[in-house]
């Protein structure tokens, strides 16, 4: 099985004046034929022989000119001679190969991948929108030209049927799954994307491809449900919010009461411990100022 080559090619300066010289010869050899084919002492077969010689030259000139190439920093050279692959050149600069030799350039920078957004279901079923941002270049420029049939095409497909399985591996939030440690596309933006990236290597180290990153760019509840999720999410916020209110007001009637025992304020029966905690409750826990009820009576 063919794996990538690193090649050396000759350099192009040397063949430069070399084809200059060709080109220089190639119609002196054309004036000397037509020469002594007229005039006087002139040599008909010398003159065919020499017409030849210049026709040839004239060719090894053309093709001697098709064998050079330039290359620029951070991009390769794959070499195909007829219908083999031969190597890539991969140092910059000005070459020279087999004139027979195919060469295809291939971009060795990094490349951005700004994906669309995409509706798909999340681990709960329930549709988001989501895009991410795949950063990558081509480490194998064999596996790039000759495994694959066109290596951008399938760094964008691959791409999105990658983030597409993502967005159905997790959950949008972790409340979804009743777990608040659970992995979540929101709350586990870091650990998603090391997945996400993981993912894509696997998928697009068939074409040689070399995954630098991938981040989720995009990240939302689709319009249709994003309202009611909304509320939910308010809702679960208020539950929770009246949780801590509820464990701290019945800290503070623990509190109150062990207080009022210890320093033997007041004697309170049972009754009346329960009449207290309801209303030291009501004002802890409500929404609104309470407006107290003063007793000017006796306490009974």
């Amino acid at each position: 099985m063919y794996q990538e080559r690193i090649v050396n090619p000759a350099s192009g300066w040397p063949m430069v004046f070399i084809n200059i010289i060709l080109f220089i010869l190639a119609p002196l050899g054309f004036i000397g034929g037509a020469t002594r084919m007229e005039g006087p002492g002139a040599a008909p077969p010398l003159g065919i022989s020499l017409m030849v010689l210049g026709g040839f030259i004239l060719v090894a000139a053309i093709l001697t000119t098709k064998g050079f190439f330039i290359l620029q920093p951070n991009e390769a050279g794959v070499l195909i001679l007829f219908g083999r692959y031969a190597g890539t050149v991969k140092a910059n600069g000005f070459w020279w190969v087999n004139p027979f030799m195919v060469k295809r350039r291939i971009s060795l920078r990094l490349n951005n991948l700004n994906g669309d957004k995409l509706k798909v279901n999340d681990k709960a079923g329930n549709p988001i929108e989501i895009a991410a941002v795949v950063v990558w270049k081509v480490k194998d420029t064999f596996a790039a030209c000759f495994d694959v049939e066109n290596y951008l095409h399938f760094v964008t497909t691959q791409s999105e049927s990658a983030i597409r399985h993502l967005a159905s591996t997790y959950p949008y939030d972790s409340w979804e799954e009743g777990d608040d440690h659970a992995v979540s596309l929101r709350g586990n933006i870091d650990e998603v994307s090391v997945a996400l990236e993981k993912e894509l290597q696997e998928r697009l180290s068939k074409a040689g491809v070399h995954v630098e990153e991938a981040r989720l760019s995009h990240l939302a509840y689709a319009p249709e449900i994003a309202g009611a999720m909304l509320q939910r999410q308010q809702a679960s916020a208020i539950i929770a919010a009246r949780q801590k209110i509820v464990e701290g007001a019945v800290g503070m009637v623990q509190m109150a009461l062990a207080k009022l025992s210890a320093e033997k304020v007041v004697d309170l029966d049972e009754e009346r411990k329960a009449a207290m905690v309801s209303n030291l409750l009501v004002v802890l826990c409500g929404e609104r100022d309470v407006h107290p009820v003063v007793n000017a009576g006796t306490i009974y």
